[in-house]
């Protein structure tokens, strides 16, 4: 349903075969992220840190595919999105490479890659696992987070200021892009990344939430 209305909020759209959603995390409530963009009938692209978590979403059926290679993961959007064949695809890397990579495609190509974008990492907790640093590997990562905390609080915030710029500039051409009600724009905004509404207060954002804006 979330996915259904975004497409006719916002792209007008009530098909949504060869239109492209991107977002992260398949782990417990996010893991039904690709079985709905196959449902909806577009292209999803989810990235998930944890490859056990997308091996048990591919093991149920949720997700068609697994790659951890973002060259291949364009190419099948690409090939998904010219013959609007429904797909979930589950990227196994940071979610933050491969918005940076479709901005990259955008740089490039002059091509907007992505029509509908999201994010369903658990940054209500992000410096307790919730949310994983692109700078690092995921081992990395929870060894970092074991040993030093407090640098892995900084990597995280770092990470959030450079997933919201990837995420701003590709908004920017037309993309939709909501918070899914896991406080990611508010850690965003913590961690000094550019989220706020232009004219609003302090405590609006530039991107609606689904509760209200979507689901409502």
């Amino acid at each position: 349903l979330t996915v259904l209305n975004a497409g006719r909020r916002y792209l007008e759209a009530e098909d949504l075969s060869g239109k492209v959603f991107v977002t992260s995390g398949l782990g417990g409530m996010s893991g039904a992220q690709a079985k709905a963009a196959v449902i909806a009938g577009c292209v999803g692209i989810i990235a998930e840190v944890d490859e056990a978590a997308l091996l048990k979403r591919h093991k149920q059926g949720w997700l068609m595919e697994i790659s951890n290679n973002l060259d291949h993961c364009i190419a099948r959007l690409r090939e998904a999105r010219k013959n609007k064949i429904a797909l979930s695809l589950g990227y196994h890397g940071n979610v933050v490479d491969l918005w940076e990579r479709l901005v990259h495609e955008l740089d490039t190509t002059g091509e907007l890659l992505v029509d509908l974008g999201s994010d369903q990492t658990s940054c209500h907790n992000p410096f307790n696992g919730g949310y994983y640093p692109v700078q690092l590997s995921f081992e990395e990562g929870k060894q970092l987070l074991s040993s030093n905390p407090g640098k892995f609080r900084t990597l995280v915030q770092e990470s959030l200021k450079r997933h919201v710029a990837a995420v701003n500039k590709l908004a920017d051409k037309g993309m939709f892009f909501w918070d899914y009600g896991n406080a990611f724009l508010l850690e965003a905004q913590r961690a000094g990344a550019d989220v706020a509404k232009k004219g609003g207060d302090k405590t609006e954002f530039r991107y609606p939430s689904y509760v209200q804006h979507i689901m409502g």
